[in-house]
């Protein structure tokens, strides 16, 4: 029986314990395609999973990593066949089902979408779920009208995945993007992605008014909590802001008074559970609208041995942008 490497959660009586294990395919889930993986990522959930600080794990012992990019090896799927390049973002992978964090899986099919043309697997998961919600987001604000001319985008939790991409995408699309980030430091790595302005997050994070000076049209919010009711707050009449993140917390301390004075728009973004035609869509536009050097210039590739200290790093703060991780 085939051999390969993968990073095993176990559940200890002290609480949990992260290693790299060797697995046969028999230990793999169920699923009707098997894939030999190439590249996977590290998000926040998983981050989360891999240093015991958040409750994501459903199922004991667990393989995280909840986005995966290769070849598949065998399927009774109906769309796919061997050899074809695929990838997954979400549905609970990393979470109650093995996820990308080895050298091969076993998923449902249903979860997969095919490689688009124009992306290499170490795209598609230097895009990963941050950069596949970033887009998910962006295309809320064009479906609801924010365009360019309507005014500035603010992007909340600048310097992390989904907003180093958001950034990315907007500047390149014409907006004009307003940063906020808590890390001075990364002033210049956000002005390089196309950022405009860089306010300092400690403006947003305080208890919100219930009605602020309109300062933009809209918002990607990545962060939750205070943050996100002055986002709201602060937006101009008939905007939108796109809620997809709780890094500051799940509140929402706000008021109607934006909803009902304003009719500001506050949309929700769910990349978990996404429908298949919306996430081929999402990356058909970023093979369009994503820059790939920018790309490249915010991502950082490990190999499977350093994705336990780069998920404590990021939990800390210390790491920026996108990290891939290098299954080979």
């Amino acid at each position: 029986m085939e051999k390969f490497n993968a990073l095993q959660i176990s559940k200890t009586d002290d609480g949990q314990a992260v290693g790299i294990v060797q697995l046969g395919l028999d230990d793999l889930m169920e699923g009707d395609v098997t894939i030999r993986v190439s590249r996977s990522t590290i998000n926040y959930k998983d981050a989360l999973a891999i240093t015991g600080k958040g409750r994501i794990v459903r199922h004991w012992p667990m393989i995280p990593g909840a986005d995966l990019a290769g070849i598949v090896e065998n399927s009774s799927h109906p769309k796919y066949k061997t050899g074809d390049a695929v990838l997954l973002n979400g549905w609970g992978v990393g979470e109650a089902h093995f996820g990308g964090h080895a050298q091969m899986a076993r998923v449902n099919g249903d979860w997969l979408i095919p490689q688009p043309d124009g992306l290499s697997a170490a795209d598609a998961m230097a895009i990963g779920t941050a950069g596949y919600t970033s887009m998910l987001c962006v295309l809320e604000l064009e479906d609801r009208g924010v365009s360019p001319d309507k005014g500035d985008i603010v992007v909340t939790g600048a310097a992390g995945g989904v907003g180093s991409v958001a950034i990315a995408i907007l500047a390149k699309l014409g907006y004009r993007v307003i940063a906020s980030t808590g890390r001075a430091s990364e002033a210049d790595y956000l002005k390089n992605l196309g950022a405009a302005e860089i306010i300092d997050r400690s403006e947003l994070s305080e208890p919100a008014r219930a009605l602020d000076k309109p300062r933009w049209a809209g918002g990607i919010d990545c962060v939750g909590s205070h943050t996100l009711a002055n986002v709201i707050a602060r937006t101009s009449p008939r905007g939108t802001v796109v809620a997809c993140g709780l890094a500051q917390g799940m509140d929402l301390p706000s008021s109607v008074a934006p909803f009902i004075l304003r009719a500001v728009a506050l949309i929700g973004v769910d990349s978990v559970t996404e429908p298949y035609e919306r996430r081929v869509r999402a990356y058909e536009r970023l093979v369009t609208d994503l820059d790939l050097e920018k790309l490249s210039a915010m991502t950082t590739t490990i190999p499977l041995d350093e994705v336990e200290k780069s998920a404590h790093a990021l939990m800390d703060g210390k790491i920026r942008g996108r990290i891939v991780v290098d299954l080979g």
